[in-house]
């Protein structure tokens, strides 16, 4: 993971995936989020999860959307807001979120390596809170 910060987007892997999601018609943008989170909490936990970033970045951007969330104002996120999502993605980002931090997930493993896991968890429990809360 080419990570630089603990954030949401400061890896490179997420900050492509901003790139995507300005990419993509407004139609479409709610689709690209749902893919990567379905993808995601598509998974069981017998299945290695290798990467999750995406997921992640994705979730922060239905988070922004929903009471309490913060919007996500990084450089390395969308350049370009995003129409207002469906509701439906919030309780599947909930899913994607709790997959990442169960066992066999990268990003989780890289972060304990890094002695940076319990950092990293705080901002995924926020995050979860919030889309848990709308």
């Amino acid at each position: 993971m080419g990570a630089w910060d603990i954030g949401h987007f400061d890896n490179d892997t997420a900050a492509d995936f901003g790139g995507r999601v300005d990419d993509a018609e407004a139609e479409k943008k709610a689709d690209v989020l749902r893919d990567v989170l379905s993808s995601v909490a598509g998974t069981g936990p017998e299945e290695y999860v290798d990467g999750g970033e995406e997921a992640v970045a994705a979730a922060a951007l239905v988070a922004a959307q929903c009471p309490g969330g913060d919007p996500v104002t990084t450089p390395y996120g969308p350049k370009n807001p995003l129409p207002p999502l469906p509701a439906d993605l919030r309780p599947l980002a909930v899913r994607a979120l709790d997959r990442l931090t169960a066992k066999n997930v990268e990003p989780l493993d890289l972060w304990a390596d890094a002695g940076a896991d319990q950092e990293w968890l705080a901002g995924i429990a926020a995050l979860r809170a919030v889309l848990a809360a709308a």
